[in-house]
């Protein structure tokens, strides 16, 4: 990236960057070639290694730290790169080239002063670091320096938080990055500022939100790099070779793309911990540990399921499953421009929603996650949890995201009472949500009683294309079914003819019917019999008295069928009583009108 000459109005000679280069270093050579910014805040997975070279040069390419990255190729050809963090202090850093640091220290040490002597105070530092860019400025041109600051762990220094409650002190470093940012005299010569953190969202807004400041991701490493790493580690040397090849089930290819979403870090420790501690790198061990690490990597914030039934086990809901087994075809014939964006499945408590959920992905056969809450009391930390979680599912596609009481989780852009949190994590959940470049790669799959509490712009088409409605089972037959099934996944068995008349028409939930298999069982084995007895079960059924909230049920329900985006989802009892109350506009006032005795009664 070398400069012409001085005028900012004038964009420098584009150097021809290496096809290898990464998304975020490309994009941050663009945006300085351009004069348009040279501050630079990098985000995301900066703690993760980088590869250092073309990664299909040579069998193994180094890797380093993005720090080292820039060091050595960004501004590998640079005067003076500096780096900065409250740990190390201020140091001169040249990557791997001790030759390149010896001349680098040197030169420093002329031009600048010996940096060992300074001391490691921040306010010191970024003082010392303004009188050398303000003198850079005016010295002559063939003694300006082409100079790169980087600074690490940037978030100790710009925190975020209200400018008039910062100290002193940092509120001067802040307003010297943001001079730096917006001198036309900075911009005009080869001076480059990267501040790095892993969450933009810890940083200070007035700097990162600077139009004359570039905000980076740094996104995870796609499987060219991957497989880059997983071959250097598996030849690592003459021993590690050998018990790979003894020790592992999987080729560095297969790895390569099994661990999408995890970071090189991570998978270093998924071969480490098998191939060293002796373990065989098989199917079961590496699900484990990938299913640990990731959520580790998340902060707990994403939780893996593994479903055990397919759609198949499902009882009712016919149209449902065929629309979601035909979407699992058209995935796997990769014709992803026909899958929707995200589903909403919706209807009263009880009907199985999460159930059939899991069931979709296990028939999919794409790995399901559920998003847990990603919420904190600590100004900036729900976001930042936010961005991680949506950085790790955008390189993890395709994966299938569930998101439970949706209502609650997703808030909405109301900004009151929370300092416009819940209205930043809404807006960044509905823009990765309408972000078409993901179809198909990331599915969403939000579940909620509720649906009328759910913004419009989290349920338009885009989004949540697919409102399913699901409902209490409606017939005998439904419900003869629905205790057989149940029995079998509590890991029993049940004849049908076993199963007494018990009453229809949407009045038991599939969560009560499942309460009713499990006080069978229980009946039943304190009696000494392994299975549900016939007996036992008719007893339950007799004794049981189901929720009387039939207000909430049928405010819940109505909801569901207003929400439908597809006809044939519906019930023929649904479909009838959509029809009797007017269709959609009959419903919404018998939901407005249910909506104020629920209210009233609370």
């Amino acid at each position: 990236m070398a400069a012409d000459p001085a005028d900012p109005t004038v964009p420098r000679a584009k150097a021809k960057l290496p096809g290898w280069y990464p998304a975020w270093a490309r994009q941050l050579a663009e945006l300085y070639s351009s004069r348009t910014t040279s501050t630079f805040v990098l985000h995301g997975n900066t703690y993760d290694l980088v590869p250092l070279a073309d990664v299909d040069a040579a069998d193994r390419a180094p890797f380093g730290s993005v720090t080292d990255f820039l060091a050595e190729q960004m501004f590998g050809q640079w005067d003076v790169v500096l780096n900065y963090d409250l740990g190390r202090g201020l140091r001169v850093h040249a990557g791997r080239d001790e030759k390149r640091l010896k001349a680098m220290v040197s030169l420093a040490t002329r031009r600048i002063g010996d940096l060992s002597t300074v001391k490691n105070d921040p306010t010191v530092v970024f003082a010392l670091l303004d009188v050398i860019v303000r003198e850079n400025i005016m010295a002559a041109p063939e003694k300006q320096l082409r100079l790169a600051v980087i600074v690490n762990h940037a978030s100790y220094l710009f925190p975020a938080g209200e400018p008039g409650r910062q100290s002193f002190s940092a509120a001067g470093m802040a307003v010297s990055v943001l001079n730096w940012a917006t001198s036309p005299h900075v911009r005009g010569l080869d001076m480059a500022f990267v501040l790095i953190d892993e969450r933009r969202s810890d940083m200070s807004d007035r700097v990162s939100g600077n139009p004359f400041v570039s905000s980076i991701e740094v996104a995870m490493p796609d499987e060219a790099s991957r497989l880059a790493f997983v071959r250097d580690l598996a030849a690592r040397d003459d021993a590690l070779k050998a018990k790979w090849e003894s020790g592992s089930d999987y080729a560095p290819e297969q790895l390569a793309t099994l661990t999408a979403g995890m970071n090189l870090n991570d998978i270093a420790v998924i071969i480490n911990t098998a191939l060293d501690g002796g373990q065989r790198l098989d199917a079961g061990f590496f699900r484990a540990t990938k299913k640990r690490l990731i959520e580790r990597q998340c902060n707990g914030l994403l939780e893996f399921v593994e479903p055990r039934w397919r759609l198949d086990t499902v009882i009712g809901h016919e149209a449902a499953k065929q629309r979601l087994r035909d979407d699992a075809v058209l995935l796997a014939r990769g014709e992803l421009d026909s899958i929707p964006m995200g589903y909403l499945l919706c209807g009263p408590v009880g009907t199985g929603k999460s159930f059939l959920a899991m069931c979709s992905a296990a028939e999919i056969g794409i790995p399901c996650v559920m998003l847990k809450n990603f919420r904190s009391k600590y100004v900036g930390e729900t976001e930042g949890n936010l961005e991680r979680v949506l950085s790790v599912l955008r390189a993890m596609g395709p994966v299938m995201v569930i998101i439970d009481e949706a209502d609650a989780a997703l808030g909405d852009r109301d900004t009151e009472g929370d300092s416009g949190t819940s209205s930043r994590v809404f807006g960044m959940i509905a823009t990765q949500m309408g972000d078409t470049r993901y179809r198909g790669r990331i599915v969403w799959m939000l579940l909620t009683a509720r649906p009328d509490l759910l913004p419009i712009d989290i349920k338009r088409q885009g989004r949540a294309e697919v409102h399913i409605p699901l409902f209490y089972p409606m017939t005998d037959h439904e419900l003869r079914q629905m205790c057989v099934m149940l029995a079998k996944k509590l890991g029993t068995s049940l004849a049908p003819e076993d199963v007494p008349t018990m009453p229809a028409g949407g009045v038991l939930s599939g969560a009560d019917i499942e309460g009713i298999i499990g006080r069978a069982l229980r009946k039943s084995l304190l009696a000494g019999s392994k299975h549900i007895t016939k007996a036992a079960l008719a007893e339950v059924v007799d004794g049981f008295m189901p929720s009387t909230q039939g207000l909430e049920k049928e405010l819940q329900e109505t909801a569901a069928i207003i929400e439908c985006t597809d006809r044939e989802f519906l019930p023929a009892p649904m479909q009838d009583k959509l029809e009797k109350t007017g269709g959609r506009a009959g419903m919404q006032e018998r939901l407005t009108a249910l909506k104020q005795l629920v209210q009233a009664r609370a």
